[in-house]
């Protein structure tokens, strides 16, 4: 799940206030362009300490620093919590949407499962 060419970009909120940004090579910055984790070309989810706060798997589940699932994201785009109830969707063109299809916000290029974590599960906070 290597960032290549669609990483580098800029996420939104649903003002197109930007929030955040991922770089070329999976590092996640905050509004103030401050390094907050990094998306590892293994899964892997970091902090800026280089500590681990997750893993994205390659079928598409979450789990959290102590290896427990905390959602999934489906082909779809759809995102699904622990308990499979639907948080909301990364839709193809990089809108992200809430349970209610209201837009919370955009991360174009990104990928859906980056974006995914970005917005539905708070891992950089």
């Amino acid at each position: 799940m290597m960032c290549q060419m669609v990483c580098g970009q800029t996420i939104v909120d649903r003002s197109n206030m930007t929030i955040g940004k991922i770089g070329s090579d999976g590092t996640v910055y905050d509004r103030s362009n401050m390094t907050v984790g990094r998306f590892k070309s293994d899964g892997y989810i970091v902090d800026r300490n280089n500590m681990t706060i997750g893993r994205i798997k390659s079928d598409g589940y979450i789990v959290d620093r102590s290896n427990m699932t905390i959602g999934k994201v489906d082909s779809d785009g759809t995102v699904k919590d622990r308990s499979n109830m639907t948080l909301g969707k990364v839709k193809s063109d990089g809108y992200v949407v809430d349970r209610s299809n209201m837009t919370i916000g955009r991360a174009k290029d990104v990928p859906t499962s980056y974006a995914a974590v970005y917005f539905f599960f708070n891992m950089f906070q």
